[in-house]
């Protein structure tokens, strides 16, 4: 089991590995400019430069706690709707049409009107975060109620359970995974949001910082924020899938 896992680390480290090859070629054998591509040594210098005088932790932070404020707010509106339409016929016939057009909309085209309404400060910024992470949570918390077996239900209502006991004793234990799923898929699409909507209106953050290093032709700033935007992104999907695995045990017991 432990060589299989080794093998695993080793497949997946050959791109990562040819793709610095390749780098390191570009900028010291060929004649790209520095400008374009700089040299690993310079995004090197670069980055500790930044962790020195803590521009980057600032960036990092700021957009962290943009993507928290909208995460959660995401997460509380999504498992809401999701789990009403998911459990209620009349309310999946009503709200269904409506949430599937709007879904059709990439959350970049809502960038421009958003500003127009909140303004370029922190409220514009949570509320594209919010709705990039809406949609993901909401369409598998719906899922996951509507796959309830029908018989689950019957006996509940048998049972005369209240609608909210019938929620926390049937619908919510069958649809926790469903739930889980559209977490993990919103955290990760807030991130991307997040860093998208200061590319394009902000005044602080590391997409902001991305922004304004590439008006200034700083290339291996650029590269620096890319770098940590991914690592941060990895940390935050492993992260959530440990506390996922730990909330739900049975999943990881039919997997094996």
């Amino acid at each position: 089991m432990k060589t299989k896992k080794i093998g695993i680390i080793v497949l997946g480290l050959i791109l990562p590995a040819a793709i610095l090859l390749l780098w390191y070629y570009s900028t010291n054998f060929t004649s790209t400019p520095e400008s374009i591509l700089p040299r690993i040594s310079t995004v090197g210098r670069k980055f500790r430069e930044m962790i020195q005088t803590g521009q980057l932790q600032e960036d990092l932070g700021i957009s962290l706690g943009r993507v928290l404020k909208g995460f959660v707010l995401a997460a509380l509106f999504g498992i809401l709707v999701g789990s009403i339409v998911g459990m209620s016929e009349t309310a999946k016939r009503i709200c269904l049409p409506t949430i599937t057009a709007i879904r059709q909309i990439p959350i970049i085209a809502w960038v421009p009107l958003i500003i127009l309404w909140c303004g370029i400060g922190e409220a514009s910024k949570v509320v594209i975060i919010v709705m990039a992470a809406f949609f993901p949570i909401m369409v598998n918390t719906m899922s996951g109620m509507i796959e309830t077996p029908k018989g689950y239900v019957e006996v509940a209502k048998l049972y005369k359970l209240s609608r909210l006991k019938t929620f926390t004793k049937v619908y919510l234990p069958h649809a926790l995974p469903n739930i889980l799923v559209g977490l993990k898929l919103g955290l990760g699409v807030s991130w991307m949001a997040v860093v998208a909507a200061e590319l394009i209106a902000s005044l602080s953050g590391i997409g902001y910082r991305m922004s304004n290093a590439r008006s200034l032709m700083q290339s291996d700033t650029v590269i620096v924020c890319m770098l940590v935007i991914g690592v941060v992104g990895i940390i935050m999907d492993k992260l959530i899938s440990i506390v996922f695995s730990l909330l739900t045990p049975w999943q990881k017991s039919n997997n094996k």
